[in-house]
């Protein structure tokens, strides 16, 4: 079985960045997972939440409904700071991770890339850097030994991807964003994606900015391949699974 693991920052990212890409992969029957790092409870939109807490609970909630919509295999939300993941313990936050992908064991990861996305956000940031370094030492004997002590075995993921776009929001801050190796056709699943980031109700302000957003690009998904497990020249791409074997 071939298996496709998103890490992201927030729910609603596996919607806005990941959504289209999540579907296309699970019609093509591959098992699709998403590790989001946080539960979101520094948003600024809140939906009426009186406490940290109340936003945390309508979030997973939120998330779950829209992992429905995207038919993802597994959906899961951990507990590291929303708004302060680049203060969170490094270690902590890739040990997590790199538990899931040796249970896990997908072939190809995607997350944001270092530049946190279009919106520069330092959790996308951190999302990145957490989910590049849990690819890699996923795979080494001497990292995480206590997990393989346990019965893990080492993983080596075949590939790993960065989120990107073509343009930026024109009124922000510039963002150094990374170019398109692979460009991923979502046509078919634009109006189910916009469907699963209106599930996050709490987010709704949020909604007719992105899905405008949606309508301009069209409907592509854009990466970069940043890692593979065989040497291999960077070339242009129509599908992340392009030379993957089961494993």
């Amino acid at each position: 079985m071939l298996r496709l693991l998103v890490v992201t920052a927030h729910p609603d990212d596996e919607a806005g960045a990941f959504g289209g890409s999540l579907l296309l992969y699970h019609e093509r029957g591959i098992e699709t997972y998403v590790i989001c790092l946080t539960p979101g409870q520094a948003a600024s939109n809140r939906g009426g939440a009186e406490s940290p807490t109340e936003l945390i609970t309508m979030r997973r909630k939120e998330f779950a409904r829209s992992c429905e919509i995207l038919k993802i295999t597994h959906g899961e939300v951990l507990d590291f700071p929303d708004g302060g993941l680049d203060r969170a313990d490094f270690h902590s936050l890739v040990e997590r991770v790199t538990r899931r992908v040796r249970e896990i064991r997908p072939q190809v990861m995607l997350t944001f890339g270092a530049e946190g996305g279009v919106t520069a956000h330092p959790d996308h940031s951190m999302a990145s850097l957490v989910a590049t370094a849990a690819f890699h030492w996923a795979g080494r004997s001497n990292r995480f030994t206590e997990q393989l002590k346990s019965g893990l075995k080492r993983h080596f993921t075949q590939k790993l991807y960065y989120h990107t776009a073509s343009m930026p929001f024109p009124d922000r801050e510039p963002v150094a964003l990374a170019p398109a190796s692979a460009t991923i056709d979502v046509g078919l699943y634009v109006e189910t994606k916009l469907e699963a980031f209106k599930a996050h109700t709490t987010q709704n302000p949020l909604y007719e900015r992105f899905a405008g957003r949606m309508r301009k690009l069209g409907t592509q998904e854009l990466f970069l391949l940043a890692a593979t497990r065989e040497p291999q020249k960077l070339k242009a791409e129509m599908d992340l699974f392009d030379g993957v074997v089961e494993d």
